[in-house]
Order: C-alpha cells, then structure tokens, then sequence
C-alpha cells in the first residue's frame, strides 16, 4: 500500500524492518498507540502470524497479542487464514481488513464535482460525478456534496456510522489547519469559509480533511502509481494550473498552503494576458484550458471550456493541436526552473488538457530536457497521469486515512465495533 508519510516498508522476505524507535512505539504503554503502530506495519496487507510479528520486532508474545487483539475487537484487522503447520495445530493469520470502515472523499473542481465512498484501502466502491459550478458558493456546492455523499453511502450498504471521515479537495488556497479557502481567485463565496465545520454539523463525522485539489491529486497519483518514488510533482492543466509537491515522501504544502501555485507565476511573453488572479502574465492566463479557449475563439473557433479544447484536439483541429503544444512549451518554461530547484524523479500531466493527445507532453519535455541541468534529467520522468479522473478522490479519501489511523487519532476506530 502506497502511503504519503513515512511508511514501514517490508522487505525481501516479506517481513518490514523494524528499528529500534518502532519497536518501542509499538511496546509502549498506551494500548492504542501501540496498536496504531502495529497497525502500520500490517497495513502492507501481508498475512502474518502472533509469532511473526513478535519475531520481527522482539517484543514479548503477551504484548503482541494484546496489541493484535485491540485490533481484531475493532475489525481493523482480521482473521486472514492459517500458516503452514510445522506440527502441530497450524497458527492464525491475521492482516490489514480495509473493509472495517469507509471513507468520503470529494473533489470540488472550478466547473465539475465528484463525489466517492471508498474503503481504507482507498479503494473505489462507488462514485458519482456532476458538472457543478464552484461559484455557486460554499453552501450549495457542499449541501450537494452531502446529498450524493449520503446516497453513495446506502447504495454501497453501509451506514454513516461506519464512515472514518470524509477528504475535500477545492481548486485554491487552504489553510490546511483550519480548512478554510484563503483568498481563492476562482471561488466567490468561499474566502474563509469554515468548510470542516458545514461538514461536520451535516454528516455527523468527527473527521473532515479539506486540502487543495491538485494537492490530492498528487497524493492520489504517489500512493496509486509512485509509492516508491520520494520526490514527485503533479501538475494538474485545467480551467487553471497548479501544481502538488512531495519531497521526501510527503506532501509539502508550504506556510500558508500555498506551495506548488504554478499558475500564476510570471511567463515573459504573457504580458498582455489578463488573470483571474488580477495579475497580466500569469501562467494560468497563457496555457490554461480556458486560455487556449480564448485563443480559439479569437480565430473563430466555438470553444468555452477545457472540455470543448479536448473535443476539438481529439478530433484533429490542427489550430487546437498547435495552441496544446505552445501551452505545453510555455508550461515546460516553468517547470525547467521547478526541476532546478526541486530535483523531482517524476513529473505527473494530469487535468482534461493532458487527455488532448500528447502535445502537452511533447512541448512540456521539450523545453524541460532543453534547459534543465542533464544532472537534474538524468532519470527524470515526465508522464500522463495513470488515475485519471479518480486519482482525486483517491488522494482525498488517502488523507483521510492517513489522519484517523495515525496514532494520536485513532482512539475513536479502536474503540468503535
């Protein structure tokens, strides 16, 4: 399982190594933080035995089987089969059971809304998709939320009860420790909004991670495609462009929550364009979904959206195709500098203009491993999104996890039947 903290990872064998700071995470006192610990090992979804786990990390037999206990109460693990006797009566297996709860996750685009229930596992049992106007403001795009979210809910037979927490994903800036959007360009209404708390009050959860979108994209792609790959940068071309960031194998958010705001840095020849920002000669104003709209328009063309871009490139509209290679040369422009400076092993297209054939990738590699250091490119990777449309929903319900199975939170799964 691909995970965006820092993971304990199994080896060759199959059995994770464990160092000496583990162990005595696992060994300490608190019951649940104990287990939480266990838990992380087991999360790999290796079937092992009381036996193995003592071994692997040298604590007591009692104390193991205390920790695993706690988690079979809770049904975050599971019975997973019997080992191969070696005389005797063969000993139980148990594993990770990511069916012991599900999760929400949402993601809220600039002119779409998904909304998904996934298992612990982040895996997708159900999701439905509407086009949905994030200006409608915060109170009628989250009730929508909540209405489908609920839905979704029944239709995969679970009840509320049974839900660790729902991830949000919104297109600007958020305060990652408030959940609230900070001045988003695109989202009139919303500036401040107190988006955990709506949540909250309507669903009943205790649980409610709100992020970025392109942010948990990124989370999505690393844990869906990349989970041994440390250093990643997602970039998401869409109504606008922006950017998540993993280093060392996290997300970076920066002080505020606004790391990887590609879309409105500077471009030299963009001078003239007008942003949605307030700025001239923002990225976003240049080589965006809806900037190539308007150049497409300006020749005559009907293009209003992102969508109407990828329709025309698909079906061989040679004005398209060259303005989707401009804007991934004038893309690539930016990224030269962010490969100087971050050093990533991976650059992830993702968003509807990456769907418009490989002309965004073409012009994007081209400038890229033109002006970059051949250091920095040596190994370096630019490639189409794998996850798609999903990889959001995926990277939102991935936070979500991540938070209530963290041992300073997961007190509320442990002792929840």
């Amino acid at each position: 399982m691909g995970s965006v903290v820092n993971s304990v990872w199994p080896t060759a064998d199959g059995v994770p190594p464990v160092d000496d700071a583990q162990r005595a995470a696992v060994a300490q006192p608190s019951l649940s933080a104990g287990a939480a610990w266990l838990l992380r090992m087991l999360r790999d979804g290796a079937p092992r035995t009381r036996s193995e786990i003592a071994d692997a990390t040298g604590l007591a037999r009692s104390t193991v089987a205390q920790r695993v206990d706690t988690l079979l109460s809770s049904r975050l693990v599971g019975p997973a089969g019997e080992a191969r006797s070696t005389g005797g009566r063969p000993p139980a297996q148990f594993a990770f059971n990511p069916s012991a709860r599900i999760v929400l996750a949402a993601d809220i685009g600039a002119t779409h809304a998904r909304i998904a229930v996934t298992d612990l596992g982040a895996t997708v049992l159900t999701d439905h998709r509407a086009d949905l106007g994030v200006d409608r403001g915060p109170q009628d795009v989250l009730a929508w939320v909540v209405e489908h979210g609920q839905r979704l809910i029944r239709e995969v037979g679970r009840d509320i009860s049974e839900v660790a927490g729902i991830g949000v994903g919104l297109p600007g800036p958020v305060e990652y420790a408030t959940g609230r959007p900070i001045s988003p360009p695109i989202m009139p209404g919303w500036d401040g909004f107190d988006v955990r708390s709506y949540l909250k009050s309507e669903l009943g959860l205790t649980t409610v991670v709100v992020d970025n979108d392109v942010n948990i994209m990124a989370v999505g792609e690393h844990f869906s495609n990349y989970p041994d790959i440390d250093n990643l940068v997602f970039v998401k071309v869409a109504t606008g462009i922006g950017s998540g960031i993993i280093i060392d194998g996290a997300l970076r958010r920066g002080a505020q929550g606004a790391a990887g705001d590609l879309g409105h840095l500077n471009v030299p020849h963009g001078e003239e364009a007008v942003c949605h920002c307030g700025n001239t000669g923002c990225l976003e104003a240049v080589a965006s979904g809806d900037a190539i709209a308007s150049k497409l328009r300006a020749r005559g063309v009907e293009a209003e959206t992102s969508n109407d871009v990828v329709r025309l490139a698909r079906s061989g509209s040679v004005e398209t195709l060259t303005l989707v290679r401009d804007a991934g040369r004038t893309l690539g422009e930016v990224l030269a500098s962010v490969v100087s400076l971050l050093n990533p092993s991976v650059i992830v297209i993702g968003g509807p203009i990456a769907e418009a054939g490989e002309g965004l990738l073409a012009g994007v590699r081209e400038v890229v491993y033109g002006r970059s250091l051949p250091l920095a490119t040596q190994h370096l990777r630019i490639v189409r999104s794998h996850t798609g449309e999903r990889g959001s929903v995926i990277g939102a319900a991935v936070e979500v996890v991540e938070h209530v199975l963290a041992p300073e939170h997961i007190d509320s799964l442990l002792h929840t039947t």
